[in-house]
């Protein structure tokens, strides 16, 4: 038979005081618990091997019991030894909550030298392992919900205004079709849950969400960089031109001898939060020449382009 070694188990110093081994227990538990991992057969092992140790390691009778026996046979964890030749009689009852070494000593009827101590209740819930003990009292916590994470891609303006998005998705090999509603002032990064139980999912469905910016806009947090393009003329004289922003459409004043590249700043015409917060537009003006230019333009330019020739 195995040696069980529970102080291992439990991350703890022989030593370790009631305070310490249950501190050491609830942190693994919180771990381990198979409402935290339903399909992890490892996982599911591991939480009976803590549970197993602290109940020894719990109870002065047991803890006693086994300490004893641990130092007359100078054992550490993972030596094998026949219990017979410690005046055990044990016969395995197989497939328990407990290891056969633990109903060596605690088993009951088939136990010899350690029987006649009773076992204690070790169905931990949830709230035994996550309660807030202050007082002696206890808050209960409902089991984690399944998750299942994916993600979403949205316009720089449907951010903006808020948008209802039909997403499929295949969910446990299963198609569920999902309406997602986006918020206005939702912003990259966030996620939005949707509770899954009304299209037949066991869980929350979590959307994290991408917003994409349309050619020649740069999003910075909530500030906005919006190139927007003029002729030479409207740079050199100066202008009032239509500037189209997440919030419509803008009348702005494009200074004189504007240079290429400069920014105007808009103060509040940026993205949103959720909170209510607003960033600023800063509009970078580009300077551009006509894709067609009549006799008479085309004319004009080479009079300009003759004369500053050097």
């Amino acid at each position: 038979m195995e040696y069980k070694d529970y102080y291992k188990t439990l991350g703890v110093d022989k030593s370790a005081d009631q305070k310490t081994i249950k501190k050491a227990f609830r942190k693994l538990a919180k771990q381990y618990h198979p409402d935290l991992h339903p399909d992890d057969k490892k996982a599911h092992e591991k939480f009976k091997e803590i549970n197993e140790a602290y109940e020894v390691l719990s109870d002065p009778k047991k803890k006693q019991t086994y300490d004893q026996f641990g130092s007359a046979g100078n054992f550490s964890g993972g030596m094998n030894f026949d219990p017979s030749q410690y005046g055990y009689t044990y016969t395995t009852g197989g497939g328990g909550d407990f290891s056969d070494f633990f109903d060596m000593f605690f088993g009951g009827a088939s136990a010899g030298a350690g029987a006649g101590s009773k076992r204690r209740s070790t169905t931990f819930n949830m709230g035994d392992i996550f309660g807030d003990l202050k007082g002696g009292s206890r808050r209960s916590h409902k089991p984690q919900r399944t998750q299942y994470s994916t993600d979403l891609t949205i316009s720089m303006d449907d951010a903006y205004n808020g948008v209802n998005r039909q997403v499929s998705l295949t969910i446990g090999g299963k198609a569920v079709d999902i309406p997602v509603k986006v918020p206005a002032g939702i912003t990259d990064g966030k996620k939005l849950k949707v509770r899954g139980d009304k299209f037949g999912v066991d869980g929350d469905i979590l959307f994290k969400i991408h917003v994409t910016a349309p050619k020649g806009v740069e999003i910075h947090g909530l500030d906005l960089v919006v190139d927007q393009a003029i002729y030479p003329w409207q740079a050199y004289f100066g202008d009032k031109i239509t500037c189209d922003l997440p919030a419509g459409k803008l009348r702005i004043t494009v200074p004189e001898k504007t240079k290429g590249g400069q920014r105007l700043r808009l103060a509040k015409k940026g993205l949103k939060d959720l909170k209510g917060h607003t960033g600023d537009a800063y509009v970078r003006f580009v300077i551009v020449n006509p894709e067609n230019l009549s006799a008479e333009e085309e004319a004009l330019y080479k009079q300009l382009s003759e004369k500053h020739k050097k």
